[in-house]
């Protein structure tokens, strides 16, 4: 990817003489508020996850960073989901205009609209999901899996779609197609649950779940994803914003790029820091914190980044055609527009690698 007045002094007159009379006939967001203001007060309304692969949301929403940013002009609000699919129904219904978002529900909404609703303008982080094992599930290797029971977080999600690859490479079908591998959607903490009464075999689920599954299950790790891709790197979060709202404030999704490029290169610089941060912004939206212990171990398991990593996003759309999410293979050549970014990158003296 490439690091892609004229003054008339009549109306001036005019408008004095309304501002010494002091008129007061128009509403606050009136032409003549404008004018005394210097511009008319927009509003933004960004989604994302309480999830380490979204730190960049989770640290920089919470603690005042984007808004100081975007400026006092522009409103600044936030929602926050549990799952892409929600994610992306609020993208329809233009509830959100931009939205932290895992690839397999951003290649959806994009597919489902025929292109129109959305487009990718940055990457959020590689890696950070494991494929984690019962202790006593009798699982040494992949010649192990028929009659065994995995659960990922949803079915046809980024998670979902990985494992169901992973069995059909390695010559395993589903039970629901027929095969001898069953796979339960079950949510992350219903996951931890199920795994500790022993009742699945095993999970493929995103950190800092997969952390807590080996701490608090019994279970071992069978696979690393990111052993799976090319040098390790692999698209787990994306920046993913309504096409309509691009097209009409790119200023304010500019802002909302070099605030998350600089938060970026603050968290990969400033570690310590950031762990403490991460679970103060953690703890206003969700009440609870992750042990640092863990937090610590999950955070090595992934790179944020704004590297979209187009071509692996590319591969995960053809995984869920092969897999049967969708009847034709999907057409991703224009998902992405890099555009601000690149003009983003360029002023910073920055490149994608």
């Amino acid at each position: 990817m490439k690091i892609n007045k004229t003054k008339n002094k009549n109306g001036f007159i005019f408008v004095s003489l309304i501002l010494i009379l002091g008129l007061s006939l128009y509403p606050s967001n009136s032409i003549l508020t404008n004018f005394a203001y210097g511009q008319e007060k927009k509003s933004v309304n960004i989604g994302y996850f309480p999830n380490i692969n979204h730190a960049q949301a989770v640290i920089g929403f919470n603690d005042g960073t984007f808004q100081k940013n975007l400026g006092e002009n522009v409103d600044v609000k936030t929602y926050v989901f549990n799952a892409g699919p929600s994610a992306i129904e609020a993208l329809f219904a233009k509830q959100v205009d931009i939205s932290y978002v895992g690839p397999s529900p951003a290649i959806n909404g994009y597919v489902v609209s025929q292109g129109e609703a959305l487009k990718i303008v940055a990457g959020a982080s590689s890696g950070g999901a494991l494929f984690v094992v019962r202790n006593d599930s009798n699982i040494n290797s992949v010649e192990d899996f028929s009659g065994k029971k995995f659960a990922s977080p949803q079915l046809g999600n980024t998670q979902d779609v990985a494992l169901k690859t992973y069995l059909l490479d390695h010559g395993y079908k589903t039970k629901d197609k027929g095969g001898t591998v069953e796979v339960l959607p079950l949510k992350n903490a219903d996951i931890v649950v199920v795994l500790q009464k022993g009742d699945l075999d095993g999970a493929w689920v995103p950190e800092p779940w997969a952390e807590k599954l080996l701490n608090e299950t019994q279970s071992k790790l069978f696979l690393d994803e990111r052993d799976l891709w090319p040098d390790g790197k692999f698209t787990t979060a994306l920046i993913a914003v309504r096409s309509d709202f691009l097209e009409k404030n790119p200023d304010i999704v500019k802002k909302v790029l070099e605030t998350h490029v600089d938060l970026t290169d603050w968290i990969n610089e400033n570690k310590a820091d950031a762990y403490v941060k991460f679970n103060d912004g953690l703890k206003k939206v969700t009440g609870q914190t992750i042990p640092e212990n863990t937090l610590v171990n999950a955070f090595n398991r992934l790179e944020l980044t704004y590297d979209p990593l187009e071509e692996t996003l590319y591969k995960a759309g053809d995984d869920a055609f092969n897999l049967g999410f969708f009847k034709t293979k999907p057409d991703l050549s224009k998902i992405f527009d890099l555009t601000i970014l690149n003009e983003v990158l360029k002023e910073k003296g920055k490149q994608i690698q």
